[in-house]
């Protein structure tokens, strides 16, 4: 008996395989309910970020050096346990700690209203808040950040990170301006209530999120704590791509913490635009971040991540020069209102792009540690970057400092076009540039070829 020949493939199976929806985040339950969680604690921290000078230097007769300090205390974490928070997120379950953490800040910041109200708060008070919220931050950032991989498929990094930044800039923005009438209106003690309040909500959020593609460890005797930090640093300095990335982020942030140390001191004290010319400058910066959000992933599918970054960290100090020739009147303050928000578009975009290069490029198990190197690195440069903005201002003049900031933001320009990132033209995670299957099976099991 004869074989009958293979049945031909049904015509309306093929098309109906090939023309598939693509995934999308609009319908990702997971995803929306972290988006909005992550946003809302976003617009209660810019509350409290009004709100905490404010009860010091008007409830409690903070001296500057004093406010100073509840600075240094809300800072001081995001490099002092950086390291150990992404420890931390890539050894515990990412959804429960972003959980545990949104509890535990919720808890920590109503401290302060019910001492307000208990008639025992005090500047120590505040310092231990702000440290243990900043801690805290720290390490709820850990887990959320390196989460995203865990929540979508790799296609959709790039987009989910974009979203992300877009909703952050609009609920900073929010939370700084409703923070402001809020303090006006309810007074600064009880507006933490609406922070606290956040933080449940985020918590709320973070439990309905599903991770589909949860990093599973193996059953085996688990390295300590210092040898872990060693591996995720190794990892970064080691890889070709990641390497130039995390390097550029942490130059940028020094030579950007220059500028913004003494930004709003000489827009105010300089050119006399007073809280105005500032808010309308601050606004600016809000509706630039939400746009190079949105275009960022669009960006990078016409030119490529390589030219993303490049002309992002470029545009940056170039639309930042106004401020070292502006002079008092309405027409500088249009051009240094749309100079902020074409930087702001400018570096938005750009951060939004190297954060999903790198969480492409990295393993999952690796994921928090990799990205606490960044902030760890970042933090640090920051903390430099006060110190030397005083040290200049106080030899040579404010615009002497914001001068040497705007010359050193041409630094990450020539770090990334020495580096392999500047030929990169698609994402490492699309389609177009999938790793043949050998080398994706030897990703999977946690290894990378250098």
């Amino acid at each position: 008996m004869s074989t009958p020949p293979p049945r031909p493939a049904d015509a309306g199976a093929l098309v109906a395989a090939t023309s598939a929806p693509a995934p999308s985040l609009r319908h990702h339950r997971s995803f929306q309910a972290y988006w909005l969680g992550e946003a809302t604690a976003l617009a209660g921290s810019s509350v409290s970020a009004v709100a905490l000078p404010v009860i010091a230097a008007m409830e409690l007769d903070a001296t500057p050096g004093q406010v100073s300090m509840l600075a240094s205390t809300v800072m001081a974490p995001g490099f002092l346990l950086a390291l150990p928070a992404g420890v931390a997120g890539d050894r515990c379950s990412k959804k429960r700690l972003m959980v545990g953490t949104d509890l535990a800040a919720a808890a920590a910041i109503a401290v302060v209203p019910a001492c307000w109200a208990a008639g025992t708060l005090s500047m120590p008070v505040l310092y231990c808040v702000a440290l243990l919220v900043g801690a805290l931050t720290v390490l709820h950032q850990a887990a959320a950040i390196a989460i995203v991989p865990e929540l979508v498929e790799p296609d959709l990094v790039p987009d989910a990170n974009a979203r992300v930044m877009a909703a952050f800039a609009v609920a900073g923005s929010a939370g700084t301006y409703g923070g402001t009438a809020a303090v006006s209106l309810l007074g600064a003690a009880r507006c933490l209530l609406l922070d606290s309040a956040s933080y449940l909500i985020s918590a709320w959020c973070a439990s309905r999120i599903s991770t589909a593609h949860a990093v599973r460890h193996p059953a085996r005797p688990r390295p300590g704590v210092i040898t872990l930090i060693r591996e995720g640093m190794a990892h970064v300095l080691r890889d070709p791509l990641q390497r130039p990335l995390v390097l550029t982020m942490a130059y940028h942030a020094f030579a950007e913490g220059i500028v913004v140390t003494y930004f709003a001191y000489y827009l105010l004290t300089e050119l006399h635009y007073g809280n105005t010319g500032l808010g309308l400058v601050l606004g600016a910066v809000g509706a630039g971040s939400l746009a190079g959000a949105l275009v960022a992933g669009r960006l990078v599918d016409r030119i490529g991540p390589g030219a993303v970054l490049l002309l992002g960290f470029a545009a940056y100090p170039i639309c930042g020069t106004p401020i070292l020739l502006a002079r008092s009147g309405h027409g500088w303050l249009i051009a240094l209102v749309t100079a902020a928000a074409l930087q702001a578009v400018a570096v938005t975009a750009a951060a939004s792009t190297q954060r999903s290069l790198r969480q492409q490029l990295c393993p999952r198990h690796l994921q928090s540690r990799v990205q606490q190197t960044s902030v760890w690195l970042v933090a640090g440069a920051r903390l430099l970057a006060t110190v030397a903005a005083g040290a200049v201002a106080a030899v040579v003049g404010v615009w002497a400092a914001l001068l040497t900031g705007m010359v050193l933001l041409l630094g990450p320009v020539a770090l990334l076009w020495v580096s392999p990132v500047r030929q990169l033209k698609v994402m490492p995670g699309t389609a177009t540039a999938l790793p043949d299957p050998a080398s994706r099976s030897l990703e999977e099991g946690g290894d990378r070829v250098h």
